[in-house]
């Protein structure tokens, strides 16, 4: 991992730092605070006597923000202190379904729109007091509808352009499901984080007896639209990938899309080997389990699925039975999105912390650092990789 001691954070801070999570986020929300008072207390001495770091070591950077609702299920946005001229982070997981609120006595699930509502109101709160806002949103909102194929809208595009023209000055995501939408915003800070060494490191924590190399190993893409994520994995391991396409029926629509006839596969034999099917989500898991059977089928030795967001909406009896069945053994996703107790449980989950990452991310963008370096994992990679394998040398 990229230590905060490595990197230059001689710049004079933006503002006072401090961070928002916005109802629904709040554990990771402590998770990045405890990094950060860590971290800031550590380097104490360096800025001590200094006045244009005031209030730079904090106890809490958390600033105390909420957004009570009305007995007809309406909100505002409050913020409880003042934040004049601060560097305002505001992080929000759109995906969180577990929060709840009363609504004419009935009660209702918060939905993506009930969330970005919320930050909305939370912008609006601040009032432009603050020196700069950024808002962390690890699933960006809307994201799957990123494209126009018919006469349809185009949320995602619109809710940047709405931040934005609140007053955000820039957008961190993490791994957009087409980053091209960041088009909508030309000329606002816009980063699409890849969380692919959270990724290696999980699975090489949990596993002694991998072999990284292309007789062992292989990436695989289970659609087009993850390629990408698998051409760069398969390149910063030193391993073959290979992908699937889509055989879709476009004469019908069921559950808002196309139905899925067939997996086509293109690549090299995947027989005997270890494969790592990587994609920028899990909805329902019929697409990857698909995949999963169709790789076993060709003779795939141990099958991981790595996937930025796991939302899981359909339950998670199927990937039991999956994984009870052999098909898959181990599946791998973020804690940037908000995990139930029951998926926590499973014996082939694997949660991949964001929390220090994140931690990172704002550290830098709060001196006005470069983020280079922390977007681009491979350095990191390789050094996990060559200390994984000279751990299995000396077996």
């Amino acid at each position: 991992m990229l230590h905060r001691e490595e990197r230059n954070l001689d710049n004079i801070p933006v503002g006072s730092l401090g961070i928002i999570p916005v109802d629904g986020c709040q554990e990771m929300g402590d998770k990045v605070n405890d990094y950060l008072v860590k971290w800031r207390k550590e380097s104490l001495n360096q800025h001590k006597e200094d006045l244009l770091f005031h209030e730079y070591v904090k106890d809490n950077y958390i600033i105390d923000a909420q957004v009570p609702r009305f007995g007809s299920g309406e909100a505002k946005g409050v913020i409880k202190e003042s934040i004049r001229g601060m560097d305002l982070y505001l992080m929000l997981d759109v995906c969180n379904y577990s929060l709840t609120y009363s609504l004419n006595g009935q009660v209702n699930h918060m939905s993506p729109d009930d969330h970005f509502q919320n930050l909305k109101r939370i912008i609006a709160a601040v009032g432009g007091k603050a020196r700069r806002i950024n808002v962390i949103m690890p699933f960006l909102y809307e994201s799957r509808q990123h494209k126009r194929s018919s006469r349809e809208s185009l949320d995602c595009a619109l809710a940047l352009q709405e931040i934005v023209a609140m007053g955000v000055d820039n957008i961190i995501t993490f791994d957009a499901h087409d980053p091209r939408v960041q088009n909508a915003i030309p000329l606002s800070g816009f980063e699409t984080v890849p969380p692919t060494y959270q990724f290696v490191k999980g699975l090489l924590e949990r596993y002694d007896d991998i072999q990284i190399d292309s007789e062992h190993l292989m990436a695989i893409s289970p659609d087009e639209g993850a390629t990408s994520r698998a051409i760069y994995l398969a390149n910063v391991l030193g391993i073959d990938m290979g992908m699937f396409y889509k055989r879709r029926d476009y004469t019908r629509i069921v559950d808002g899309r196309n139905p899925i006839v067939a997996h086509e596969f293109l690549g090299t034999s995947v027989e005997g080997k270890d494969v790592i099917i990587i994609d920028d989500m899990i909805s329902s898991g019929e697409s990857i389990l698909d995949v999963a059977k169709q790789l076993k089928a060709r003779k795939a030795k141990r099958i991981f699925a790595a996937a930025t967001f796991g939302l899981f909406t359909s339950g998670m009896e199927r990937f039991d039975r999956a994984y009870e069945e052999g098909l898959i053994d181990a599946i791998l996703t973020t804690n940037s999105i908000y995990q139930s107790p029951e998926l926590l449980k499973r014996p082939y989950y694997i949660s991949c912390d964001l929390s220090k990452y994140i931690a990172l991310i704002i550290d830098t963008l709060n001196h006005d650092g470069s983020i280079s370096d922390i977007l681009d994992p491979n350095e990191r990679i390789q050094h996990l990789v060559n200390a994984y394998k000279e751990k299995q040398n000396q077996k």
